[in-house]
């Protein structure tokens, strides 16, 4: 059976780790968005569609570097 390593600490255990994992996956999903766009599928996605994505995660990426959460 095949075994996925698992996450790092920073993502799975330490404070803050929602907040990274959520960013983690708004920057990744524009990511793929993106780089799928010239696709059939997913070029009958929105131009807003994409742009609302990609603000997404530019917004949580923002949220990360200016209030990441620490020690209470």
């Amino acid at each position: 059976m095949l075994r996925l390593p698992s996450l790092p600490p920073a993502l799975t255990r330490l404070p803050g780790s929602a907040q990274r994992l959520r960013a983690l996956a708004a920057v990744v999903l524009a990511a793929v968005t993106v780089l799928l766009r010239p696709l059939a599928p997913f070029r009958l996605a929105p131009g807003w569609l994409v742009g609302a994505l990609l603000l997404w995660a530019l917004a949580e990426g923002m949220l990360l570097l200016w209030r990441p959460r620490r020690w209470r």
